[in-house]
């Protein structure tokens, strides 16, 4: 039977805000952005004329990303929930208060997972529309798998090379053009591969999967994901060899290219459940067997870089010393500063100065009804997205769940069905996260448009084509990859039915067919193998229940057909 682990924390819902908190408070070096889980390096000025490095992603890393912040690394990290990427508004308000400070130009840093993609993609796009100079850098070094999936390799540990080489070009003041050429390079050269003894957790959730007693995980990603092969636990000889042949196995097509008389640098790190001795052995054997290859390791780097889940000790002192186990520290007094910083203000900022309609009624009862039911099925939810690894999409949902339940008791409902998208496509873009929220929020942004001057079949008919094409286009995902477009894309074509003229009665009956065609496509996809999402890293016979994002959809969809009918 599994259990939920303890954790030493206040409490789930702000463990992230405290530990941020709790690491700038420790750090004379760092600020806050008011409003946002962004840390920022307080000299802001020091960047100006320069390219400033932005990263960021699911908190539960640590000291990834924020711990890298500093001259010569990044300029500030975006932190979403415990493995969940952050709202892309946060990463805008990132890239705003950078560019504002006098950047030359700001370089996202971000590991290639689908969420983080999506979320700091569509901060990229609405930061070049206001005149900012904005790249990304997407880092993809895992190794595990021989034939990666359309969604490409992880990335990993790797990305900390990227935000060092990365911070000492800006440094040297080379323009963001050349960063993004010899970092693309550079990523190319960058390989990963985990092993874990013990499964991770998301704080307030069970494990995200089963390892017997005496048996580890080859391949397993950042997030707990189950990895390509279980064996038993072997010597630190055997697993290291394994790891480096598997690495370095022209047969696979993610391997790293190594030929003796190379010069690497080893990073051997820790993913959080490893003491200090373990690692030191592991790193001892690592370079051995490197060295058995005619591999030069020129630089060892040994320790906690980026985890999966842990929270380390910290230590204070202004000595310095050459002892490989002591943090860098800042000598800044940390006490009676101000840690935060004020972000800049967004420009075009909605308005919500409009005024309820006649409509306004119905679309409250249908929206208590999907956040009534989105909360009903969160553990259910959870259940079914822990065999893809980190087991957190009915928490997400219950995010939004409770945003958009706030915002009802708060605010005014538009009568016009566009507004009333765009202000949707807020909520979720500033409460859910994940590769969800950022999908969620393409599909209402695209949608909303063709809904603000007419909201009859037609025009409902539009809208829905425009936001699964936008979900398709920026999340790269088509029908048939198991994910949530296999229940909303059948349901869509079946809505399209509202652009013919039909008999008043006749919207219910196509909503119900509609919905139908929901519940059957999240179904099959226990059926169907994952080829988008996090999920396509995860071995076909350990996904075995239907997709958790296309159950979402379909019970969404049934919330607003039991609305109406009531």
């Amino acid at each position: 039977m599994m259990e939920v682990r303890r954790k030493l924390l206040n409490s789930v819902e702000k463990c992230v805000d405290e530990a941020l908190e709790g690491l700038v408070r420790s750090n004379g070096g760092l600020a806050l952005l008011r409003g946002h889980r962004v840390v920022l390096r307080s000299d802001l000025e020091s960047i100006k004329g320069k390219v400033a490095l932005l990263s960021g992603g699911g908190s539960g890393h640590e000291p990834a990303h924020a711990g890298y912040i500093g001259v010569g690394m990044l300029s500030g990290a975006v932190a979403g929930a415990v493995f969940a990427s952050p709202p892309p508004g946060s990463v805008l308000a990132a890239i705003l208060t950078l560019w504002k400070g006098g950047a030359s130009g700001v370089l996202l840093i971000v590991k290639n997972y689908t969420g983080d993609r999506l979320n700091f993609g569509i901060a990229v796009e609405q930061a070049r529309t206001q005149g900012m100079h904005v790249d990304m850098v997407i880092v993809a070094d895992d190794c595990a798998f021989a034939q990666p999936s359309k969604a490409g390799r992880r990335g990993l540990c790797g990305t900390v090379f990227i935000h060092k080489m990365a911070g000492a070009l800006a440094e040297k003041g080379c323009p963001l053009d050349e960063i993004v050429a010899r970092m693309n390079e550079a990523t190319k050269n960058i390989g990963t591969l985990g092993v874990s003894l013990s499964p991770c957790s998301v704080p307030g959730c069970l494990p995200s999967f089963q390892l017997p007693p005496g048996e580890m995980e080859l391949g397993l990603g950042i997030h707990g994901e189950p990895g390509i092969k279980r064996s038993k636990v072997a010597s630190a000889d055997e697993v290291v060899k394994t790891i480096i042949s598997h690495m370095t196995d022209s047969s696979n097509k993610s391997h790293l290219s190594l030929k003796s008389g190379d010069k690497v640098v080893l990073c051997v790190n820790n993913l959080g459940a490893l003491s200090c001795l373990e690692i030191a052995v592991v790193s001892k054997v690592a370079v051995h067997c490197l060295e058995e290859r005619g591999v030069l390791v020129v630089r060892v780097m040994s320790g906690s870089f980026m985890t999966s889940y842990v929270i380390s000790d910290l230590c204070f002192s202004d000595a310095k010393t050459t002892a490989p186990a002591w943090p860098n520290l800042s000598t800044a007094s940390v006490s009676g500063r101000n840690m935060f910083m004020k972000p800049e203000e967004k420009p075009g900022a909605s308005s919500d100065n409009y005024n309820e309609g006649s409509l306004s009624s119905v679309i409250r009862l249908v929206l208590e009804s999907v956040c009534k039911i989105l909360l009903q099925h969160q553990e259910e939810l959870n259940a079914l997205d822990r065999a893809a690894g980190d087991g957190d999409c009915g928490s997400t949902h219950a995010l939004v769940a409770n945003a958009i339940q706030d915002w009802l008791h708060t605010s005014r409902i538009p009568g016009n069905f566009g507004q009333l998208l765009a202000e949707l496509a807020l909520l979720v873009q500033q409460s859910m996260g994940g590769s969800s929220g950022a999908l969620y929020c393409l599909f209402l942004s695209a949608a909303a448009p063709h809904l603000k001057q007419n909201c009859d079949g037609a025009a409902w008919a539009k809208a829905l084509h425009a936001g699964t094409e936008a979900m398709k286009r920026y999340g790269g995902a088509e029908p048939g990859d198991r994910t949530m477009l296999d229940a909303l894309c059948p349901a869509v074509e079946e809505l399209m039915k509202l652009s013919t003229t039909v008999p008043p009665d006749g919207h219910i009956a196509i909503l119900q067919s509609a919905v139908e065609k929901a519940d059957l496509g999240a179904e099959a996809t226990r059926n169907l193998t994952a080829r988008a999402g996090r999920a396509s890293y995860v071995a076909s016979e350990h996904l075995t229940q239907p997709d958790p994002g296309a159950v979402a959809v379909a019970a969404i969809l049934k919330a607003i057909l039991n609305a109406l009918k009531a």
